[in-house]
């Protein structure tokens, strides 16, 4: 089966578009600490987040997870602005999908407050239709329901026009259960089940060379 272009292209965030792990770590740092937990490395933070707070902190915090929620949302909030910085060839990519026609949206388990108020500040807005993050649809990824709410009022219906653009499993699962087509890039980390993520037909090594095929089409 050959790549196409699309109709429409729902991009995940952080590690796809953007480098953001720093300060997620460092919020979950702070926020382990305050609820006496053990803290995760770098490197573990990296490979462990993927799905959105309401259902990654329950198992994480038990009973006490909405105070650790909103521990980690203060420690977020402080620093966010400061460090989430664009990947190599983001830029380049959403100019590329936009100049061939493409419907964007961003599909994230990021607090969508958050998420907004990153893509405002790298001044991005302007290339996407939606800007979906955790809590907005009824359902986080890797259910189905954000890319539903992503293509709404586009004219795209989810299906094989619709890539799902991301760097790890939860993005892989949230394309299949749309019926859409999964694309992987890679960002500053490795993330995620490796072995899975083999498997997925489209891999390209960052947005750059992403950007330079969307562009031969």
């Amino acid at each position: 089966m050959r790549l196409k272009l699309p109709r429409a292209a729902l991009l995940d965030w952080d590690n796809t578009l953007v480098d953001s792990f720093a300060v997620i770590h460092k919020a979950y740092d702070e926020t382990f600490r305050a609820m006496g937990l053990p803290t995760w490395t770098y490197e573990e933070t990296c490979a462990r987040v993927a799905r959105s707070m309401r259902e990654s902190f329950p198992e994480l915090f038990g009973e006490r997870w909405r105070e650790a929620r909103d521990l980690y949302r203060g420690a977020y909030a402080a620093h966010h602005l400061d460090h989430v910085r664009p990947l190599p060839g983001a830029d380049d990519l959403l100019a590329a999908l936009a100049e061939a026609g493409v419907y964007l949206a961003v599909v994230s388990n990021k607090t969508g407050e958050y998420l907004r108020a990153e893509v405002d500040h790298l001044d991005w807005r302007g290339y996407f239709g939606r800007v979906v993050g955790a809590a907005d649809a009824a359902e986080d990824k890797p259910a189905a329901a954000p890319v539903a709410l992503a293509l709404q009022g586009s004219g795209v219906a989810p299906g094989k026009d619709v890539w799902l653009v991301g760097d790890n499993v939860i993005d892989v699962a949230c394309a299949e259960a749309a019926g859409c087509v999964p694309v992987i890039v890679r960002g500053a980390v490795e993330t995620g089940d490796e072995a899975a993520l083999a498997a997925v037909r489209w891999r390209f090594d960052g947005c750059t060379e992403l950007a330079a095929v969307v562009r031969e089409f």
